[in-house]
This record gives structure tokens, sequence and C-alpha cells, in this order.
């Protein structure tokens, strides 16, 4: 494989009757990167990924995935090659709840031209003590990492998942949200419109952001200052206290209050939010 693109689109628009869910996305995703794609509901999210998979049809743009654009390819004979060549991670263990998870993961290898062996997809996913299981017997983290391992099973040269965390337990949710430490790049999508896309670290200016020093006085008072240079004003405050400073802490906006307020700035008008109800296409 090269190491161009694996998603290109240019100018993506979709609207609902008169209501415009996808308002000209313009995305590129490198092949081997994690990206991830984060709004709110009625963001355009789901629109958008649909569109990718070849599930939705668009009004406007250029969309290539794999080489391929998609709506084409879903329409094609030819097109079953390029299935194969994605994996699409839904809710698709419930089909099967009287199957055994390796059961359930055989058939979905079947139908694919070169697939893992399903006893590998189950541990990549870490059900290997549950192969024997039936479906219906799993818990709700555990049915979401057969939703993976049936995504995966086809050797997949672009995953796609859509709300991973969905289902998953409190400890295993916390992991799947290191999100941010794997994440090459994130675009944040609100009202149909990428409103920020970076790394985590710098996107919407987070690493320019004012940082927040909080330190106890002598008195006993707590002290909070934000500012853009908090290296200068710690090296002050050390200079004044002459020893170590009492409580001091160092604090800049996390990932989350940076998409907050890129949300809050982009407002959102929820026309997603009727998606449900719309023509299939």
């Amino acid at each position: 494989m090269d190491n161009g693109a694996a998603v290109m689109v240019r100018d993506l628009r979709k609207s609902y009757r008169d209501v415009a869910a996808v308002r000209g996305i313009d995305l590129d995703i490198i092949r081997g990167e994690v990206f991830a794609l984060l709004g709110p509901n009625g963001a355009g999210k789901t629109t958008t990924v649909e569109i990718l998979e070849g599930f939705r049809r668009r009004d406007q743009g250029t969309v290539t995935v794999l080489g391929q654009d998609p709506a084409q390819a879903r329409q094609a004979r030819a097109g079953r090659s390029w299935r194969a060549r994605i994996g699409i991670v839904l809710q698709l263990a419930s089909a099967g709840p009287e199957l055994t998870v390796l059961e359930l993961v055989r058939h979905f290898a079947s139908f694919y031209p070169r697939p893992r062996p399903p006893e590998e997809a189950i541990d990549l996913v870490g059900l290997a003590a549950k192969a024997q299981s039936r479906v219906s017997r799993l818990s709700g983290g555990q049915t979401r990492r057969l939703d993976v391992a049936l995504g995966i099973v086809g050797r997949p040269e672009l995953l796609f998942l859509d709300e991973p965390t969905t289902g998953f337990d409190p400890e295993a949710r916390r992991r799947f949200w290191e999100a941010e430490a794997l994440a090459d790049r994130i675009a944040v999508i609100a009202a149909g419109r990428i409103v920020a896309e970076g790394d985590p670290g710098s996107l919407g200016g987070r690493s320019a952001a004012a940082a927040r020093v909080s330190w106890d006085t002598p008195g006993g008072d707590r002290t909070t200052v934000e500012t853009s240079t908090p290296t200068q004003l710690v090296t002050g405050l050390a200079a004044d206290f002459g020893q170590e400073i009492p409580g001091l802490t160092v604090t800049r906006p996390t990932l989350e209050d940076i998409y907050l307020d890129l949300i809050a700035t982009a407002g959102n008008e929820g026309t997603e939010g009727n998606e449900g109800n719309e023509e299939q296409p």
C-alpha cells in the first residue's frame, strides 16, 4: 500500500428536505493514522461517516475512500472487493444471541476473501475466555468487544468505529478514552461544519491556551491566576517564597475543555437529530 490518503473529502454536503446536516466538509485522512471525529448529537457525524461507508447518498461534493467513490463502489459488482477492504464496527452481535462467540465470528469471517483466523480476532479484543459462551450471556461491554471482533475479522485496510465506547463497562470505557493519546489527529464537527482540526495537544489552540496556576498564600488563602506565561509566574513566586511554593498546581485546558468551548462557540443547530426519520439512501 502507498502512504497516500485513505479518505479524501471535498465540499461534502447533505440535506434532509430543508435541513442541512453537512455543510461543506473537507477532510484528508492518511493511511496508517488514527483519526477521531468528535461532535455533539446533531452535528453531522453519523451522516458523514455513513457517506464514507457508502450507506448514504451525498448531495454534493467529492469523496474517495481507498481510492474509490463509496457511492459508486456500493452499486457496482466490482464494489465487493472494495467492501472487503473496509471494516465497520456496528452493533451486530445481537443478531446471533444463540450462537457462541466463536460461531458468530467464524460466520462473519466467511464473508471475506482473506479473513484473519476467528480465534485471533477474538483474542485481539480480549474475549478468548468467552469464545464458547453464547452471545446472549455476554455483558454489555463484552458484546461491544464482540462487535469490534466482527469489524476486524476481515483484515480491513480501513476501520470505522462509530460510538466505540457505547455499552462498555466503566473500566473499559476509561481505557478506550485513551483516544486522546492514541489519535494522531482530531476534527471537531458542529452544525455540519468542521470547526477545528489538529493533533490532540494543539487542537483549538490548546497548546497556547492560558494555564491556571494555583497556590496557597502564607495566610492560608487559595489564589488562582490564569496566565499565558506560567513558567514566568512560577519563577516569580519561587523567588517571593524563597522555598517550595505551598499547594502549587499548574493546569492547562483538557481536551474536553477545548471541545466544549469549540462547540459552545460554533453552536449546534441540531441538524442531525431527525436523521432517524429520514428516507433511506
